[in-house]
């Protein structure tokens, strides 16, 4: 495979997702990357993302997640940044720009800028509600256990959420 550009982060190389898909379509021009959202709310998104083969075949999936207020950027874009953090896990999931790790480089920049920042109130935790738990709960149903597994860790929840949450993710 092509050496794709790549950028430091904390001394380790990253692919950008752009890099991804300019290889992709140079290299794939008849296979499709396709997009849909799996729940949306006026707080978060949640999008898969395939590589379909000229025979209709799903290659590679990935999901992503955002949620509206997390940075500067998805106060007015967390639909379209969630559908790049999707592609570049599709991608990577497809092999591509994988070397040194699946994470793009846009992902690992974002987990960053939350584990950085608290929430308007102070606390590090955001209270678990009813729509972020049915996500929570949908995402593992479709395949995005990683996701939940790194999202649960900031929120606050019932001892019954969590417990749900732990059973549906074994």
């Amino acid at each position: 495979m092509t050496k794709l550009k790549t950028i430091k982060i904390k001394g380790k190389d990253y692919v950008e997702v752009n890099e991804r898909l300019k290889y992709f379509r140079n290299n794939y021009p008849n296979h499709s990357l396709t997009s849909k959202i799996t729940h949306i709310d006026s707080e978060m998104v949640v999008i898969q993302s395939d590589i379909i083969d000229p025979d209709g075949r799903v290659l590679a999936t990935g999901h992503a997640h955002e949620e509206k207020g997390a940075n500067y950027i998805n106060k007015t874009s967390y639909v379209e940044n969630c559908e790049t953090s999707a592609w570049g896990r599709t991608l990577a999931n497809f092999g591509i720009g994988i070397d040194s790790s699946v994470s793009s480089a846009q992902e690992l920049q974002i987990a960053l800028s939350k584990n950085n920042k608290p929430s308007a109130n102070g606390s590090v935790k955001k209270k678990m509600t009813i729509d972020v738990y049915k996500a929570m709960m949908d995402s593992i149903k479709n395949g995005a256990k990683d996701i939940v597994k790194t999202r649960m860790p900031n929120y606050e929840m019932t001892k019954a959420q969590k417990d749900e949450l732990t059973k549906a993710l074994k």
